[in-house]
């Protein structure tokens, strides 16, 4: 019995149906929305309607104030995650590569994974106040535990029948953790990166929030305290969509990497 048919009509069917599932239910979600803000059913103190918010958008967009602290976060990001993400994949490799230095990091990693990244900016700040460098600090640990944790997995789950050939052979232990090991890795590190810099974008927003006089979350905050909840939700919104943008595009670039060298092709 056939439970599932894979041909490439029906495939092709199913992907333009779950793209335009994509598209008509957040269009419909927003008419919604509008409708129920226009006939009151929502208070537009508490809630604005779409339309408002967009012309919110376009005017902050027209004046540069979106921009101007929009650019202020992506610089924090980059830093942050260029670093986090570096000491990620670093420790990573060491870890599951060299058994004594696994043992000797587990336990720290396991105590201090658990700790929300927003527990740790008071102590950053202690240390190094409410300028750029704390800021980058926060994203960099936030980027860093998704990358580490993904590179320790995909080591350690390299398929022991190619280590037990390459022994067999008498391959060079370095030519095994290039030739072998490292490739077997490279698609967990690719998730660890992308869920890395998800992380850090997420970052940002809240140490922001905290302790900024620019950035992103610092609108936010500002809008908080000034009740404006046109430009709160604005705010809120445009970070959901460039956080979406940059996950799709990672993603995208993930797959292309794997079609290229592995010859896998997204099902999705």
């Amino acid at each position: 019995m056939q439970l599932f048919n894979f041909n490439n009509k029906n495939g092709t069917r199913k992907k333009w149906s779950n793209i335009a599932i994509a598209i008509v239910f957040p269009i419909l979600v927003l008419v919604l929305w509008q409708y129920a803000s226009t006939h009151g059913w929502l208070k537009p103190s508490l809630v604005p309607a779409p339309l408002t918010i967009w012309k919110t958008f376009m005017t902050y967009l027209e004046n540069g104030k979106l921009w101007n602290n929009l650019s202020v976060s992506f610089e924090r990001v980059f830093a942050g995650y260029l670093i986090g993400a570096t000491a990620g994949i670093l420790v990573g490799f060491l870890m599951g590569l060299i058994r004594p230095i696994n043992s000797a990091l587990s336990g720290i990693v396991s105590v201090l994974r658990p700790i929300p990244t927003i527990a740790l900016v008071p102590i950053i700040i202690l240390f190094y106040g409410i300028g750029f460098i704390s800021k980058v600090a926060v994203i960099a640990i936030g980027s860093f535990w998704p990358v580490l944790l993904n590179t320790i997995h995909g080591i350690m789950n390299t398929d022991n029948k190619l280590i037990e050939v390459a022994y067999t052979y008498r391959i060079v232990k370095r030519k095994v953790i290039f030739r072998i090991v490292v490739p077997s890795a490279i698609p967990a590190a690719l998730t660890g990166l992308r869920l890395g810099m998800s992380n850090a974008w997420t970052s940002v927003v809240a140490a922001e929030m905290i302790a900024s006089s620019t950035g992103i979350g610092y609108l936010i905050n500002l809008s908080r305290e000034t009740a404006n909840t046109r430009v709160m939700y604005m705010c809120v919104l445009v970070i959901g969509a460039i956080g979406l943008m940059i996950d799709r595009g990672l993603t995208w670039m993930e797959h292309y990497y794997l079609r290229k060298t592995r010859g896998l092709v997204d099902q999705k």
